[in-house]
């Protein structure tokens, strides 16, 4: 029997390796690809089972290109995981703080730690990847004045020494990861029944258009849990929303409610329902 395959976007020590370990705990083979779209067509590819994406900080908000990644391709959401974040500045051992001048990580990472930053102004951000590229990166490079921004897993990987410790501006951070095929899920197992089902969908150009497209959720007593807009490529300022809601597409009132949101839109489409 063939092993079960699970792409990441990074390097071993990446957040999302960890969360194929949490999502695929019976020994799949996690196999490390170079980008998030990477990952993505791998799977839409079928040279890999399964990809893993994170989608969401709860600093930083959604992340954009695994919402876009999922609206391009063929791919569902069969899971999800939320993992702690906890950053540290890792480097060369020994290297005062005020002497680096360059600091490595993933856009999201650095974002979520301005206060660090702030504090070094000599210091300049540069983006990586993912927090295991940057780390690698440094480890690499002969340059002493260089750190990165990244899991206390990825210095040990990379034989780099934790700088600063728990760097974040907040003591809890969370990322959630999800579970990337190319096939809906249409079962309740897992979760204990509870169920989060994402979709997006296109709404008429006209006032009053986004009100009556959401106006079935309220009807039918639907939580919403998420909506975000994100420009539509090839129409230049026109939008979507992605969303996420609380419930399975096969309870009847939330199959009455796609139902009725289809007649209201231009477009609709359903990412996919995983446990809660």
């Amino acid at each position: 029997m063939n092993q079960i395959k699970v792409a990441y976007p990074g390097r071993e020590g990446a957040h999302s390796a960890a969360a194929c370990e949490r999502l695929l705990p019976d020994g799949a083979e996690a196999l490390p690809l170079p980008s998030f779209r990477a990952v993505a067509e791998a799977v839409a590819g079928r040279e890999v089972d399964f990809g893993v994406l994170p989608i969401e900080s709860s600093l930083a908000g959604p992340v954009a290109e695994t919402h876009d990644l999922l609206y391009d391709s063929p791919l569902s959401i069969i899971g999800q995981t939320v993992l702690p974040i906890r950053h540290q500045l890792v480097g060369r051992a020994g290297t005062p703080l005020h002497e680096i001048r360059v600091v490595h990580s993933h856009p999201v990472a650095l974002d979520q730690c301005r206060l660090l930053l702030a504090s070094m102004p000599n210091a300049q951000a540069v983006a990586a990847a993912t927090t295991a590229d940057a780390a690698k990166h440094v480890a690499e490079t002969s340059d002493p004045h260089q750190a990165a921004i990244a899991s206390e897993r990825a210095a040990v990987t990379y034989g780099l020494d934790v700088l600063a410790d728990d760097v974040g501006d907040h003591p809890e951070a969370y990322t959630r990861f999800a579970l990337l095929a190319t096939y809906t899920r249409l079962d309740r197992n897992g979760g204990n029944g509870e169920f989060r089902t994402a979709f997006s969908f296109v709404t008429d150009h006209a006032p009053g258009a986004l009100h009556r497209a959401l106006g079935p959720f309220g009807r039918h007593g639907i939580d919403l849990v998420q909506l975000v807009s994100r420009p539509i490529p090839n129409s230049p300022f026109r939008y979507r929303f992605d969303a996420v809601f609380t419930g399975h597409p096969l309870d009847p009132d939330i199959n009455d409610a796609l139902a009725e949101m289809g007649r209201t839109t231009q477009r609709l489409r359903v990412f996919g329902s995983y446990p809660a």
